[in-house]
């Protein structure tokens, strides 16, 4: 097992993290700095983080979970600041679960969590998209080109100009309009900064799905886990930017063939 994999599933850190403190020469495998990529056996060797020992499970259960994110929540499992963050909702989840992906403090719905790293980095590795889906109450009006312009793409605050989404009217009253948006990519803040590009003033923003995972009737600050055929079919529907090539489409179809995404080799900058 590589060492960074083991210490994600063992909850001590994220993937990202893992590698970052293995960099660092903060983790030792039996007395000698750790390297990442390292091959460890979790029943023999003897591995610390930071001078302390880490007690590694043979074999531990991988958790998926969907939480209902409130608003005023950061997406984190600590704060600096104190701010409240979503480790204080999963707590009672049996495994340190991390955020697949983000929802920013002022926005609420649906949040993956797992303690499969393989899984959250094929789920968030930049050539692979998975739709997500949001009700987002703006103050109107709402015209036909700012929904035109949603299909066809908006130009946001850095320049950077969007992929075509799907954008509807669901509720269209004198203080208000709920639009229903799907994007497939996932820029930060990027259905907020789509609104306030086209003068919208959002109100409310609350993502109801992630590909074919919905957020349905689950009750703020609440999680659940994910069934198994929710699982597979968010792995079938990512899909593979344009442009990444035959190598990102043959990832792709080992992830499904085996049930678990491979590990990513690290690209130079």
């Amino acid at each position: 097992m590589r060492i960074h994999k083991a210490l994600s599933e063992n909850g001590v850190a994220s993937l990202r993290k893992a590698e970052a403190l293995i960099a660092q020469g903060k983790v030792t495998v039996n007395g000698h700095p750790a390297v990442i990529g390292q091959d460890i056996d979790p029943e023999r060797d003897v591995i610390c983080v930071e001078g302390r020992r880490v007690v590694l499970e043979k074999k531990q259960k991988l958790w998926y979970i969907a939480l209902n994110k409130p608003r005023g929540w950061v997406t984190t499992m600590q704060d600096e600041l104190g701010r409240r963050c979503v480790r204080q909702l999963v707590e009672d989840v049996p495994a340190r679960v991390y955020p697949v992906g983000r929802l920013d403090k002022d926005s609420e719905g649906l949040l993956l969590l797992t303690n499969d790293g393989d899984f959250a980095n094929f789920i968030m590795h930049p050539r692979h998209h998975v739709s997500k889906t949001y009700r987002v109450t703006v103050r109107p009006p709402v015209t036909e080109e700012d929904l035109i312009a949603f299909s066809t793409g908006v130009v946001l605050d850095d320049g950077y100009r969007t992929a075509p989404a799907q954008a509807q009217v669901e509720v269209q009253e004198p203080e208000r309009v709920v639009l229903r948006v799907t994007i497939g990519e996932g820029k930060n803040r990027q259905v907020r900064r789509m609104c306030e590009a086209r003068g919208l003033e959002v109100m409310r923003l609350r993502r109801v799905s992630i590909g074919p995972v919905k957020l349905g009737m689950l009750r703020p600050g609440r999680w659940r886990e994910l069934k198994p055929v929710e699982v597979g079919a968010l792995r079938s529907a990512v899909t593979v930017a344009p442009g990444s090539g035959d190598r990102a489409q043959e990832e792709k179809k080992e992830a499904l063939k085996s049930g678990r995404p491979r590990r990513r080799r690290r690209e130079s900058p």
